[in-house]
Formats: C-alpha cells, sequence, structure tokens
C-alpha cells in the first residue's frame, strides 16, 4: 500500500532513465530490421536444410517483433509513469504549501497535524480564523485523499503492464515487421487516465485530483471529456471554461438535430391527419434549451474577457454562470445569485451587463482608493428560481423555501471552489437579490470562506440570527429601495433591515465627499442600476472597502440625508 510518505519521495528521473536506455537498445533492435529482413535463404538452396534454416529465421524474426513489442509497451509504460508522477509532484508541492501557509504538517501517513496556530488573535477574529482554519483542514485532508488515489492508480497501472510483459502476455498484435511490433506494443503500454472523484466531489477533492494530472492529461480531458470537470467545483476557471465551451457546441449541435428530428416526424403526422401533441410540446422545451444556449453565446461574444463557468441543461431549465473577468487571476470576486422569475434563457443578457457595469465601477473605485487590484464578476444562474405561474403547492413555488436550498446547496461549493481552484485567495464577494438572496444566505450558513456578503431587496436571508452566516463580523450588508415591497416580507427569517450585526446601506440619492453624485432607486429591480447609491455601495464593498459605503436606515426612511453618512 503506498503511503503519502512513499509519494513524497517519488520522482520521475529514474523511470526517464530507464525510459531513454531501453529506447537505445529498441532503435539498436529496429535498425536490424532491414538488415533481417534482407537475409533470406539463398535461391538456389534447397532441401531439408534450407528448410530448416527458414524455420529458424522464421522463429528468430517472430521472437524478435514480440521483444520489440515488449520492450515498447515497457517504454511507453515507463514515460507515462514519469509523466504522471510528475504531475502528482505538483499536487504534493501544492499540498505541502498550502498547509506550511496555514500552519499545519502533513505527515508520512498523510495526518493534518496543527503545527503553528496563530497566537494573540484579537477576540472579534478568533471565529472568522477558526473557521477558515477548519476549512484549509479539511481541503487538505481531500488534496491527501486524493494524492493517494492517484499515486496508487499509478502504481497499479506500471505494475500491470511490466508484469505481462515479465510474462509474455505483451503481443505484437500480428505484426509482419518490427516497426509495426513496435507501435502493438507502444498501444499496449499506455496508462488509464484516473477519472476524477466520485459523485460531484468536494472543491477540495476536486482540486486534489486535477492537480495531481500531467499537462498532457488535463489536456485530454478538455478535448474528449469535458464533461467531467464544466460543472466540477475546486478546478481551475480556466479549464472549466475551455471544458464548458466545448459542451456548449456539442450539446447546440445535439438539440439542433434533434428538434429537426421531431419536426420532420411532426409534419409527417399532420401530413397525415394525425396528432402530435406530445411531440410539439417536447419541441417547445427543445426551443427553450436552445435559447438559453443563444443567451449564453450572446454574453460571452461580448467585449472583455468571459469564461463560461457552469453549463447544465438537463434540468426543466438550464443552468449556466458566466463571469466577467478571470476568476482565476483577479484579486477581487463577487458572485450574484438572481431569484424570482430568473433563467438563463431571459435572464442572463441583462445579469451580465449588471455584472460588467459592477466589474468597471469596482476598479474604478479601487483605482480611485483602493488597491488599484483587478475584479472578476459572475452571474450565477446555477439553479432552478421560482417563475411565475408556479402554484403555492409547487415544490418550486417562491413563498417556500425549496428552492432556495436545493439552489445553496449548489451556490456553497462553487463559491468554496473559488479558492480551493487557486494558488492564492480572492476577495470573495456574494452579492444575492430578492429570493436569491434567500439562496445566498442559505449558501452562506456553510463554511464557503466568503469574505462579504450582499444582499438587495431581501424577503429574508434564511435565519434570524447573523451569526448563522459564516461570513466576517461585520461584513454582512442588506440594501433595501424605498418603496420594495419584497424587502419588508421577512418571510425566510427576520426582516433584514431588523436584524441585529447586519449591516445596512443606502439606495438613495447621494453626493459623495469626492463630489459625485449618485442616483437613487426605487422599488424591486433596480439595485445594480448603473451610476446609483446601490451600486456604489455594492462596488464598494467587492473592492474591499466597506468603510466609504453610504450607509442607510433601510426602513422606509433611507432617501433622508441625516440617515446616512461615510464611515471614516
Amino acid at each position: 500500500m503506498v503511503t503519502y510518505g512513499d509519494v513524497r519521495k517519488w520522482r520521475p528521473k529514474p523511470l526517464d532513465d530507464a525510459e531513454r536506455a531501453l529506447k537505445r537498445k529498441s532503435d539498436r533492435l529496429l535498425g536490424l530490421s532491414d538488415e533481417y529482413s534482407d537475409m533470406g535463404t539463398p535461391a538456389r538452396w534447397i532441401g531439408d536444410a534450407a528448410r530448416a534454416a527458414q524455420e529458424t529465421r522464421k522463429h528468430i524474426t517472430n521472437r524478435m517483433e514480440w521483444l520489440v513489442a515488449g520492450v515498447s509497451a515497457t517504454r511507453t509504460a515507463l514515460a507515462k509513469a514519469a509523466d504522471a508522477i510528475g504531475g502528482l509532484r505538483s499536487g504534493v508541492e501544492e499540498a505541502e504549501t498550502l498547509a506550511h501557509k496555514h500552519g499545519f504538517a502533513i505527515g508520512g501517513d498523510g495526518a493534518i497535524a496543527d503545527v503553528a496556530l496563530p497566537q494573540n488573535v484579537p477576540a472579534d477574529q478568533r471565529d472568522e480564523v477558526q473557521r477558515e482554519r477548519e476549512r484549509i483542514w479539511f481541503e487538505l485532508q481531500d488534496r491527501v485523499e486524493q494524492i493517494l488515489r492517484r499515486a496508487s492508480d499509478i502504481d497499479n497501472d506500471l505494475a500491470t503492464v511490466l508484469h505481462k510483459v515479465a510474462t509474455g502476455q505483451i503481443g505484437d498484435g500480428g505484426a509482419t515487421n518490427l516497426a509495426a511490433a513496435a507501435a502493438a506494443g507502444a498501444k499496449l503500454g499506455w496508462l488509464s487516465t484516473v477519472e476524477p472523484p466520485p459523485g460531484k466531489g468536494s472543491p477540495g477533492d476536486n482540486a486534489g485530483w486535477w492537480d495531481t494530472l500531467s499537462a498532457d492529461e488535463k489536456n485530454w480531458i478538455i478535448a474528449n471529456r469535458p464533461d467531467w470537470i464544466g460543472n466540477r467545483d475546486g478546478i481551475p476557471f480556466t479549464a472549466r471554461d475551455q471544458a464548458n465551451r466545448r459542451t456548449l457546441a456539442w450539446e447546440k449541435q445535439r438539440l439542433l438535430a434533434e428538434r429537426n428530428r421531431l419536426s420532420q416526424y411532426a409534419r409527417t403526422q399532420h401530413a397525415r391527419g394525425g396528432s402530435a401533441t406530445d411531440v410539439e410540446a417536447r419541441l417547445r422545451f427543445l426551443d427553450e434549451k436552445l435559447q438559453s444556449i443563444k443567451a449564453i453565446e450572446g454574453a460571452l461574444a461580448k467585449p472583455g474577457e468571459r469564461q463560461l463557468l457552469l453549463l447544465d441543461t438537463s434540468s426543466e431549465r438550464a443552468e449556466a454562470a458566466v463571469a466577467n473577468g478571470n476568476v482565476d487571476k483577479a484579486d477581487h470576486v463577487a458572485v450574484f445569485t438572481p431569484g424570482l422569475t430568473s433563467n438563463v434563457g431571459d435572464s442572463l443578457g441583462q445579469y451580465d451587463a449588471n455584472m460588467a457595469q459592477l466589474k468597471y465601477r469596482t476598479e474604478g473605485e479601487l483605482g480611485r482608493y483602493g488597491d488599484g487590484g483587478s475584479v472578476a464578476t459572475v452571474s450565477w444562474i446555477g439553479y432552478q428560481a421560482p417563475q411565475i405561474g408556479e402554484t403555492i403547492g409547487d415544490p418550486n413555488s417562491v413563498v417556500t423555501q425549496g428552492a432556495a436550498e436545493r439552489g445553496a446547496a449548489k451556490l456553497a461549493p462553487f463559491l468554496q471552489g473559488i479558492d480551493t481552484a487557486r494558488d492564492s485567495d480572492a476577495h470573495v464577494t456574494a452579492i444575492g437579490h430578492s429570493y436569491g438572496s434567500t439562496t445566498t444566505g442559505l449558501a452562506l450558513r456553510q463554511n464557503t470562506g466568503v469574505d462579504e456578503a450582499v444582499f438587495l431587496g431581501s424577503p429574508g436571508v434564511g435565519t434570524s440570527n447573523v451569526d448563522d452566516l459564516k461570513v466576517p463580523d461585520g461584513h454582512a450588508t442588506y440594501i433595501e429601495a424605498k418603496s420594495d415591497p419584497v424587502g419588508d416580507l421577512g418571510r425566510f427569517g427576520k426582516d433584514p433591515t431588523h436584524l441585529p450585526g447586519m449591516g445596512q446601506g443606502s439606495s438613495a440619492e447621494a453626493n459623495l465627499p469626492d463630489g459625485r453624485h449618485l442616483s437613487g432607486v426605487t422599488g424591486h429591480t433596480s439595485y445594480l442600476e448603473d451610476g446609483s447609491t446601490s451600486q456604489y455601495n455594492t462596488s464598494v464593498i467587492v473592492g474591499g472597502m466597506p468603510e466609504r459605503m453610504v450607509r442607510g436606515d433601510n426602513r422606509g426612511l433611507g432617501d433622508h440625508p441625516e440617515l446616512w453618512g461615510m464611515r471614516q
């Protein structure tokens, strides 16, 4: 059984050296191929001796072909194992670096030990520090598990090939010359590409698995099995984007082909005077999915860097997440989750535009008053948000918490996967609007590593105790516009306006100390309107400058200047 201590010692060089030595011998054998082929029985030599010579030559030729096939299989297996161990080494180094950075150590048995507990932590930061350490501990545990899984796979695959060579089980595939035998043997020396962790895997599992793969294996997966990684939290978002774009093209072609087939069937039925009601319902379903794909394509085609972080057409309505900017590299990342009526086909375009504006405004504030860092914003429609027309008895109804709970189960690992997939942590903000704020609040009851939370026009964040939200104390903010009836419902927990510990941001018209004027918003749908106070407040929070927020009372009096001010 392979141990973590064993894997620490693994290096690809001995395997590379052995492969090169075999290559030299293989090249010598192949070099003799033409010469040996030219050695035939003299044309006038007949009789028993001639026949014996022919049989001997045939036996030697077959033996050489099997020998070359075995050498070739061994060379291939050694080269692939060396390449795989190079990837495995990267996974070990990632785990060791993460452990050292946070004061942990990984033992030879794979156990995670806390060796440098932070000292003199201020009392108001202890919960936050403890949460972060727990998150890292579990991530390290997952990474070690995947390292050992990958190491066992490499070990077993290489041992299997070598055993087959040693016991003569590697054949020449019926080759009639040495070159063909070498090619046949090479095919039998390939190692398997280990599949992702079972199920969806935790972000730590997925990151640990991906980090153990070689560059060739990663490229093969993106090209041939994009479904393995497109929606797998913890995988770098650049790779997810490449995989999902590939899947998007395939899925579009599949849906179009099915639509054409059903359309032809429906026309035939109508021509015969028959009914095609079921087929027509299926065609409407396909049209909705194709409309969603069109919306995704439109968002990805807009100026600026875009990433397709999530794509799922298997549910009743398509689910997707599109980023403005590079989530793997941005200093600040914001994830926006919408609510009632949100769906990819009808809503993604507007949300993507809002997120593009928010990114631009946040980077502007960072240029004026912050660290000048980069920003990525994400429109996350990764769940089946309630729709108009769903009855009270529907499990997805807006009057129940079911859809939010199911959405939170998907949103939480997505949020956690942001830092897990990166070499360095981002400053992460979760933004939820309307029913999406309930979804966001429920997701934040898990340890996601989110640094800031912004709730817009919320019917409740899924709790009546702000301490249930696992974000740093004082870093959850509520913004409610005048004349927003949803913001006063308090259906899913206490009205956030009256939730102790919840910060209150203004949505009213305001003038900033630097002379800029911000417009006010009213109602339920304009919180991210460009140039508004609510958008400004969201932008400074996303940029890690909540002290610059225009504060508000949010009790229907937010338009009164005496109730807000700049924090100093």
